[in-house]
């Protein structure tokens, strides 16, 4: 008896190890869809800016492009890097290209959600104390 409860035991205790529980790790810029939609050439650069905010990447020595630049790493596998470069002429928008993670802090909130890792939003209503 002593032997099949140390067995069930490890073997419990081994099988709670692929359960464990990996939160993705985002860094970087995360876009909304909506916004990377809206530009368009001729765009001033604080027009760009209120739409997808600062770069995480500024090169003093050119000054002309705009790097912005994500990584995701979930809970197994290796990390995805995505970058959207914007180009300037003076003031403008030039053009832009690359990739980025659309709609992910929706996703991550809906995942966060699911597991319980997110604060309760303040304007929903609470429910009211059961009273006795």
């Amino acid at each position: 008896m002593r032997k099949a409860f140390t067995l069930l035991l490890a073997t419990t205790l081994i099988a709670g190890c692929g359960i464990v529980y990996r939160q993705p790790v985002f860094q970087g810029n995360l876009l909304e869809t909506r916004n990377v939609e809206q530009l368009q050439v001729g765009l001033t650069r604080a027009q760009v800016f209120s739409l997808l905010g600062s770069p995480p990447l500024a090169d003093p020595f050119n000054q002309s492009r705009w790097d912005y630049i994500a990584s995701e790493r979930r809970r197994v596998g290796d990390t995805e890097i995505k970058n959207l470069t914007l180009w300037f002429e003076g003031d403008s928008l030039a053009r832009w290209e690359g990739e980025y993670f659309p709609e992910a802090d929706t996703e991550l909130a809906a995942e966060m959600r699911r597991f319980g890792n997110l604060a309760r939003d303040k304007d929903k209503p609470r429910r009211p104390p059961s009273g006795g």
